[in-house]
């Protein structure tokens, strides 16, 4: 029995991307990334339990893929997509296929990562989650600030004509990029990764900060919630690509 329960969590996974599919479609984007949240728990737990178990398996490897790329490939294009074609009418509606483009380059992604020999340790390339995270909760931050009558600066890039489709393209190619990423599962006796692991501890927990001080007025909690992930993924991708970038 102990050998299904890997699995059995990464069906879970996909049970939530697929609701989170159809709030998105629905029009509920913060209730759909709390299911996209959900998922992402329940993928760190089926790895845990494949680990705690000795569990593994090449149908489970399959499966937890095809589960991510229901819960962060496909549900986080809709979002975008569904955001820019029932909110931001007053544009061409093609240019809300776009976003789209997020779902195939997940694909890519993850069949990359099933291969290559150099991300047991680390990443190359945006994981997956990461970009789920970035999008949906940016797009779920702006729903609750349209139900709660809050303007701001992200809700006004959200409803801009061109910040989707660009911000979709850029996170599109960051997911098949070269760009090495840092992964919580790096090798721990490792100093550099315990001191990025420390760096990126310490930025939550200043973001966290940050937004509770300066929490936008009327914002309920749960959506300032939302707002420390999308800083902190935001974080996380510009500070990978600043340290690709300078030199040793």
């Amino acid at each position: 029995m102990k050998k299904h329960v890997p699995n059995i969590i990464t069906c879970l996974n996909l049970v939530c991307g697929a609701a989170a599919v159809i709030l998105t479609l629905w029009g509920y984007w913060w209730p759909a990334f709390c299911f996209v949240l959900a998922g992402a728990v329940f993928d760190f737990c089926d790895g845990a339990a494949a680990r705690l178990l000795g569990a593994y398996s090449d149908i489970g490897k399959e499966l937890d893929s095809l589960s991510d790329m229901v819960t962060f490939g496909l549900a986080p294009a809709l979002m975008f997509f569904t955001w820019y074609y029932k909110i931001n009418t007053g544009y061409p509606s093609w240019i809300a296929f776009i976003p789209l483009v997020i779902a195939p380059l997940s694909a890519v992604r993850l069949a990359r990562f099933n291969l290559d020999d150099r991300q047991k340790t680390g990443f190359i390339g945006l994981p997956t989650p990461a970009l789920a995270m970035i999008v949906g909760s940016l797009t779920a931050y702006g729903h609750v600030c349209m139900q709660n009558g809050v303007d701001g600066i992200l809700p006004g890039l959200l409803c801009s004509s061109w910040f989707i489709p660009v911000a979709a393209v850029f996170l599109a190619l960051m997911l098949i990029s070269e760009i090495p990423m840092f992964s919580l599962k790096g090798n721990p006796d490792s100093r550099k990764a315990s001191g990025t692991r420390w760096v990126m501890m310490t930025s939550a927990a200043l973001i966290i900060i940050l937004c509770i001080i300066l929490r936008p007025e009327g914002v309920p909690f749960f959506g300032v919630f939302f707002l420390m992930i999308f800083f902190f993924f935001v974080w996380y991708l510009l500070s990978q690509i600043l340290t690709c970038l300078l030199p040793d």
